[in-house]
């Protein structure tokens, strides 16, 4: 379905047309939903081999970030699209080879005996990265070109959220949403019962009934899309004394 398509359908079972139900509220009601199933996605997949990401993106959810000689911290909000959660970070040695780091945390570091400042405190290659708040600092901080590269230096994997809708997508109408088409309807579901919960109309029960079956459906088909993966069950080992 497009933008059009879901406009449409929502304006139906709401018996609305664009004065008692606008352009403007429509499309907040329509990017509040299609965060929110996209969200139901990513928790669905967490973990999986196979990770969600809206089609509508034309690039992988990988950024790089320019190094700094001597300094360790940099901002994960750096790209347009701030990441929801990093699942792997590289380094790019000055022989152009990307090397992965290591995750770390401040647990860690104190329980291998340091203080955090003392960590790995000469310059160097990095080896380690830590998350912290919305910075993610390395260890050691990278050194002025002499082990590393230091622009683009930083390769970050991470997973983003839904590419909403804008009011030009809206009005050119062709845009579809990025996940699997047979729920699409989903986005005029949920704006519905928005709508009819607001103005107290007796349909609100049933359009998030039929949300809430049409979400469970689809979030049954994402647990199983992966089919070339397959379930290896391993013996515990139980140690008796």
């Amino acid at each position: 379905m497009t933008i059009a398509d879901i406009e449409t359908l929502t304006r139906f079972l709401t018996r609305t047309n664009t004065t008692s139900l606008t352009a403007a509220q429509i499309l907040i009601l329509e990017n509040k939903y299609y965060e929110q199933i996209v969200g139901r996605i990513i928790t669905e997949t967490s973990g999986a081999d196979w990770q969600f990401g809206d089609r509508n993106y034309t690039a992988f959810p990988t950024f790089t970030l320019t190094l700094v000689n001597a300094t360790a911290a940099y901002d994960l909000n750096a790209p347009t699209t701030a990441p929801l959660t990093v699942y792997g970070v590289e380094v790019l040695t000055n022989g152009g080879i990307w090397y992965p780091l290591k995750r770390t945390s401040y647990r860690k570091i104190r329980e291998a005996g340091y203080a955090q400042p003392e960590y790995y405190k000469t310059a160097g290659q990095p080896l380690e990265y830590e998350i912290r708040d919305s910075q993610i600092v390395l260890y050691p901080a990278p050194d002025n070109g002499v082990t590393v590269t230091l622009t683009n230096g930083l390769r970050i994997y991470y997973l983003r959220t839904a590419d909403v809708f804008t009011s030009a997508q809206v009005t050119t109408g062709t845009k579809v949403p990025g996940f699997p088409i047979p729920w699409h309807d989903l986005m005029s579901y949920g704006p519905a019962y928005d709508y009819a919960l607001a103005n107290g109309l007796s349909t609100a029960n049933h359009f998030k009934a039929e949300y809430d079956r049409r979400m469970k459906e689809m979030l049954a088909f994402i647990s199983k899309r992966d089919q070339d993966t397959r379930t290896i069950m391993t013996p515990k080992r139980t140690q008796y004394i």
